[in-house]
């Protein structure tokens, strides 16, 4: 079935990841702001809507694996795998491009002062999703395993204290946009991850641990604003329904 320009990015980059590189190519945000339709992104960006949709239905057509179908997950095995894996990834590497970033500011921040601004701002990230991933790990994702036992068991889902999961779910949306925003400015400020003919190797390695840690947000927050939160939803109520 070919991909129309009517069709919501998240939903399409859901059912089929390869999709996320055509957004990347074009700077089209597919997972803060996954909830518009492609034509609507491309008038923003002031592009062919055409040359997108060529492109998407390129990958579409392709015979090979999609790869890992995230959408037939149970949401307790998809909360699981959020937390374990990307969570981790965070707090592994938040330590970690830390002392790189202080070094080149050290090193090269007289002639480029814009990595100060790219340290405080990724600063800012990492201080920022500590405190949301732990929000997420102690009140949404615990709510969310206990309405899939109580689907699988026939069982009584009691309503939570936080009266809906849309409360802290809307929450998390805004704050997923608060940093990916911040990223894009990093993202500006480094040319996109790319150092400049004086950069030593420490610089290079930076930028590129800098560009990982993006990609690994892009579909960390992807899984959740695009899969996670939506399915949810709806099984909440229809928890609560029955």
């Amino acid at each position: 079935m070919e991909i129309q320009k009517d069709q919501i990015i998240g939903e399409l980059v859901a059912k089929d990841y390869r999709s996320a590189s055509v957004f990347k190519k074009y700077g089209i945000d597919f997972c803060c702001q996954g909830n518009r339709t492609i034509n609507d992104a491309c008038s923003v960006k002031k592009m062919d809507v055409d040359i997108v949709l060529n492109d998407l239905n390129s990958i579409g057509n392709a015979n090979n694996s999609a790869g890992v179908d995230f959408q037939s997950w149970p949401l307790d095995l998809l909360a699981d795998y959020i937390e374990k894996t990307h969570h981790r990834y965070v707090e592994d590497k938040s330590f970690e491009i830390k002392p790189y970033l202080n070094k080149i500011c050290d090193v090269h921040g007289d002639n480029h002062p814009e990595l100060y601004q790219i340290k405080d701002l990724y600063q800012k990230v990492v201080e920022n999703l500590a405190q949301h991933m732990k929000k997420e790990e102690l009140v949404l994702f615990p709510f969310i395993r206990k309405m899939e036992s109580a689907k699988r068991s026939g069982g009584q889902l009691q309503r939570p204290h936080f009266g809906t999961i849309k409360n802290p779910i809307n929450s998390m949306e805004d704050e997923h946009l608060a940093e990916g925003d911040r990223f894009r400015n990093i993202d500006q400020l480094s040319n996109h991850y790319s150092p400049p003919e004086d950069a030593c190797n420490t610089y290079r390695v930076t930028y590129a641990m800098l560009k990982e840690f993006e990609d690994d947000l892009h579909l960390h927050i992807h899984l959740e604003n695009n899969i996670l939160f939506p399915k949810a939803i709806v099984m909440e109520e229809e928890l609560i329904d029955n």
